[in-house]
């Protein structure tokens, strides 16, 4: 997210120097409710916690990553304006994720083996979050922001039957359901016509995810929580 930290960086100078201008949008904060939506760029990854095996086929994994994938987030921003600083935000969102789970296995002279699973999400994500926001200057503000969320998998994997499946169609099941909270901040450019906000997010899961089915790409990971930086450029009128 390094590129998401510099865009914001050189927006955040851009306004600043618009600072100067003609003040936008007067009335803004005078309305208790707001509206608009919200497009994203997202970077899924896991929290992930080894299990410790005795048996030396299972144990002879050596390496299990989890490799992040891009992915992007549709999203209906409705505000709550409690007063100019401080703010209630309800963020509906779709949520596109899809993650990669690398094993390396140990195997006879030395060699190794290679699996892929790719687990592939759509969350509808029902995030609520305080904004804390500074006070204007001209068409420019800085703000800051915490909540929770709660989320339903569409494209949950847990009925798919591993039982008499090959090692190739094997999955890793992820439970349908997830929650957990969110962090970040961005800014906010008031235009002539409607503000344009940039924001920079983590979300991180609070709830075990992994249904554990003792498949030999179950069995080594104890826990699986979820973890997701997300770029946002919201829209509201």
């Amino acid at each position: 997210m390094k590129k998401g930290i510099l865009i914001i960086f050189l927006l955040s100078l851009s306004v600043l120097a618009m600072a100067q201008q003609m003040e936008n949008l007067r009335n803004f904060d005078k309305r208790n409710f707001h509206f608009g939506f919200a497009l994203g760029y997202n970077s899924s990854d896991f929290y992930l916690d080894r299990n410790v095996l005795e048996d030396f086929e299972r144990d002879s994994l050596l390496v299990l990553d989890v490799e992040r994938k891009p992915g992007f987030n549709l999203g209906i921003v409705s505000s709550l304006d409690i007063s100019p600083t401080f703010k209630i935000r309800f963020l509906p969102t779709l949520s596109f994720q899809e993650r990669n789970l690398a094993y390396t296995y140990a195997v006879k002279n030395d060699s190794t083996v290679q699996w892929n699973k790719k687990l592939e999400s759509t969350f509808l994500d029902f995030p609520l979050v305080m904004k804390f926001r500074t006070e204007r200057v001209k068409n420019f503000a800085a703000y800051c922001l915490v909540g929770g969320r709660f989320g339903l998998d569409m494209a949950s994997n847990k009925d798919v039957q591993n039982t008499t499946a090959s090692l190739k169609d094997q999955v890793v099941k992820i439970a349908k359901s997830d929650y957990g909270f969110e962090v970040g901040g961005g800014i906010d450019l008031f235009l002539e016509y409607f503000k344009f906000g940039v924001e920079l997010k983590l979300s991180t899961g609070v709830k075990n995810v992994l249904i554990q089915e003792n498949t030999q790409f179950s069995t080594p990971i104890d826990k699986l929580r979820t973890k997701m930086w997300t770029l946002s450029f919201t829209f509201e009128g």
